[in-house]
């Protein structure tokens, strides 16, 4: 079902903080997608082409396109302006006095009149036909709907061994950084999802560069996210905009979102509660192995204060940490369930922290405190997020991952 905007297809941008209303402006539609421009005159009549039609094939659909340019010096506003009479669901924002894809992206959904508020690139990369597929996830009343290059159906075409690498090292640092909202979706470089008005609005987003989805799921309250794969094509037309100072952002980005989430963060709580979890291991190991007290064997003495400590630390995760995984009616039963898988997840840890260890001092010749704590880094994220996806969550509280 098609919808006609007014006749006006130009925008004001908006100015002030980056903060979406709570509510749709007049005759809201089922959705606004935005399209963050510049330097893109080669590709945006055949994107907003090949968008409008896929959106129009959607039955029931109403919707609105958003094209914000950042005053493209080969004219791109100008060139998605004259689409407006052939696709009366667009409208054209030109920035002059600011620049960056996440931002452009806020503008656009502060403007916005749809209940689900989507971004996707133009200049052809994002298959628009995946469209279909992320607006029928979100119609659904998934909170966030993710194209992901990394589930199934979902690939990086001809990307070079480098390219790969370069990518999938920016993932793995976010993870080490901010591993409860990195680890909640398995592309969060991914520049392409719908994601619900209710989710963002009212919530002060503050991004940097081009990472717009990593803002969302920090600072929004997601709750469900579904992803769809998709395929990366490569740019027939126009210039790559992927540069060294766009990573830098993204660890500046990174670095500020884990300061700004410190005070409410899951993970620190499970940092916190691991703390303690030191303190009984080596309370049990002094009062089992000391020879002052009742001089066991280390070994079994070691063995009893590891399990010590990883019971401490399902109890106070279970009570604090995951607190709001863990159902109310939750039986003995499910609480045994779930310790059960706490115990795997923390021995497995513990043997990928050996394992680990002994590859960066024994292979790469690192220093041996300073692989032990890339160790630490690294096994403490994967018990975290291990527990998230597949302690506590997956035995009670099950959501569309």
């Amino acid at each position: 079902m098609k919808t006609s905007l007014s006749p006006a297809a130009w925008v004001d941008p908006p100015s002030g903080p980056y903060i979406v209303q709570d509510s749709p402006q007049a005759d809201g539609f089922d959705l606004t997608l935005v399209l963050p421009t510049y330097q893109e005159s080669r590709n945006i009549r055949a994107a907003l082409q090949l968008v409008s039609e896929t959106l129009r094939s959607i039955e029931g659909l109403t919707f609105e396109i958003v094209v914000v340019d950042d005053n493209s010096p080969d004219g791109t506003w100008q060139l998605a302006l004259d689409q407006a009479v052939a696709i009366p669901e667009l409208r054209v924002m030109r920035r002059t006095a600011e620049n960056g894809l996440a931002t452009a992206v806020i503008r656009g959904w502060q403007v916005a009149r749809g209940r689900i508020l989507g971004v996707m690139d133009a200049d052809l990369q994002h298959p628009p036909e995946v469209l279909t597929g992320l607006v029928g996830l979100s119609r659904e009343g998934t909170d966030l709907v993710v194209g992901s290059r990394h589930v199934e159906n979902g690939g990086v075409g001809d990307w070079s061994v480098i390219r790969r690498m370069i990518s999938r090292t920016a993932q793995l640092i976010g993870l080490l950084i901010l591993p409860e909202v990195v680890g909640r979706v398995s592309d969060p470089m991914s520049g392409y999802f719908l994601v619900k008005r209710s989710a963002i609005a009212g919530r002060f987003l503050n991004p940097k560069g081009y990472k717009i989805l990593i803002e969302v799921l920090a600072r929004g309250n997601v709750r469900t996210i579904a992803e769809r794969g998709y395929v990366f094509r490569e740019r027939m037309e126009g210039e790559s905009k992927v540069s060294l100072s766009i990573y830098i952002e993204y660890l500046e980005h990174l670095v500020r979102l884990r300061f700004a989430l410190l005070r409410n963060s899951r993970f620190l709580k499970f940092c916190v509660v691991g703390l303690t979890g030191v303190v009984v291991d080596m309370g049990v190991l002094y009062l089992l192995s000391d020879p002052r007290t009742l001089h066991f064997g280390l070994t079994r003495s070691k063995v009893a204060g590891a399990e010590a400590a990883i019971l401490n630390n399902f109890l106070w995760n279970d009570a604090w940490t995951f607190a709001n995984l863990v159902p109310k009616a939750s039986s003995l039963r499910m609480k045994f369930g779930r310790f059960l898988k706490f115990n795997a997840i923390c021995s497995f840890g513990m043997i990928l922290s050996v394992v680990l260890l002994n590859i960066q001092f024994n292979w790469l010749g690192m220093n041996r405190y300073v692989a032990n704590g890339i160790a630490i880094l690294i096994v403490t994220a994967w018990n975290y997020l291990a527990n998230v996806r597949f302690g506590w969550r997956s035995t009670d509280c099950p959501t569309r991952d």
